[in-house]
C-alpha cells in the first residue's frame, strides 16, 4: 500500500549559486559522502530529501543529515536513512522506499513513493 508520495524540482543554477553564496549550506544539507558531488548531482539529492520529507508529510524535527542517497551496484539510487528520518518511517510502518532522481535542461528532480506491506489476511 502506497503510504505516501513525494516531488520535488530545483533549478540547478539557482541552487549552485545558493551553495556559492552561503558556504555553510553545503555542510548543512548533505553528507560528508555527497558534499564533494557536481552541483547538478547536489541540486538532484536534495530534490530527494524534500521529496522524501513529503511523502512523509513533511514531519518537523528531521535533520538533512539523516536522509543520504545513494547508488546501487546497478546503478539505481536509493535513500539510506537513520536517526529522525528513519524513526518516522518507521511510525508510518513504511517497509520500502523507491526513489527516482533526474536532472536536464537546468533542472534536477526527484520522485519517492513510500510503501509499506499490508498483512495478508
Amino acid at each position: 500500500m502506497i503510504v505516501g508520495v513525494g516531488i520535488d524540482v530545483v533549478d540547478v543554477a539557482r541552487f549552485g549559486a545558493a551553495l556559492e553564496r552561503t558556504p555553510t549550506l553545503r555542510e548543512r544539507l548533505f553528507t560528508e559522502g555527497e558534499r564533494g558531488l557536481p552541483v547538478r548531482s547536489l541540486a538532484a539529492r536534495f530534490a530527494a530529501k524534500e521529496a522524501l520529507a513529503k511523502a512523509l508529510g513533511a514531519p518537523a524535527g528531521m535533520h538533512w543529515h539523516d536522509a543520504e542517497v545513494h547508488r546501487g551496484p546497478e546503478g539505481r539510487p536509493h535513500l539510506q536513512v537513520s536517526g529522525t528520518v528513519a524513526e518516522q518511517v518507521t511510525a508510518a510502518g513504511i517497509t520500502t522506499v523507491h526513489l527516482s532522481l533526474s536532472h536536464d535542461a537546468g533542472i534536477a528532480s526527484a520522485v519517492v513513493v513510500a510503501e509499506r506491506v499490508e498483512d495478508a489476511p
